[in-house]
């Protein structure tokens, strides 16, 4: 399977994610860049997800339907053309970062699909239901792992 770039000009792969992102400070998201999408990729999915929550896999944003020839969002934006669903917080769109006080480091894993059609999701879907609703028309993916400790 292809490979897609997936970066961000807020911190680099496997660093420490800014506090005015994180769910304490100023909860907006990330500016996001991407590049290497398939021409054939119909729409872009966006997961950002916690695997070391205490109480399992955390999501904190899922966005489908993204336009494949967008490159890209700047901080406290939506990606172009896309619909975000409810995340871990029981809201819509991005909840950032908010590891429990005194836990290492937890790890937020930014992954974007590429997709060869629409991805049908529940309102406020898991981590799990995500990862199965990608798996049979991905196309080529990208993944950034940010940082986050309180």
């Amino acid at each position: 399977m292809a490979g897609m770039e997936l970066g961000s000009t807020a911190f680099d792969d496997h660093s420490f994610i800014a506090r005015r992102y994180a769910y304490e400070g100023d909860n907006i998201s990330p500016p996001l860049s991407w590049s290497g999408v398939p021409d054939d990729a119909t729409e872009l999915l966006l997961l950002c997800e916690d695997p070391d929550a205490p109480s399992g896999t955390f999501v904190h944003w899922i966005v489908v339907g993204i336009d494949p020839r967008s490159g890209g969002m700047e901080a406290g934006e939506s990606p172009p053309g896309g619909t975000a669903l409810v995340n871990g917080y029981g809201e819509q769109g991005w909840g950032g970062p908010h590891p429990p006080p005194g836990d290492e480091a937890h790890r937020y894993f930014f992954r974007l699909y590429a997709l060869s059609g629409p991805c049908v999701l529940p309102d406020a879907p898991s981590a799990e239901q995500v990862h199965e609703a990608v798996e049979k028309q991905q196309l080529a993916s990208g993944t950034l792992v940010g940082l986050y400790q309180r």
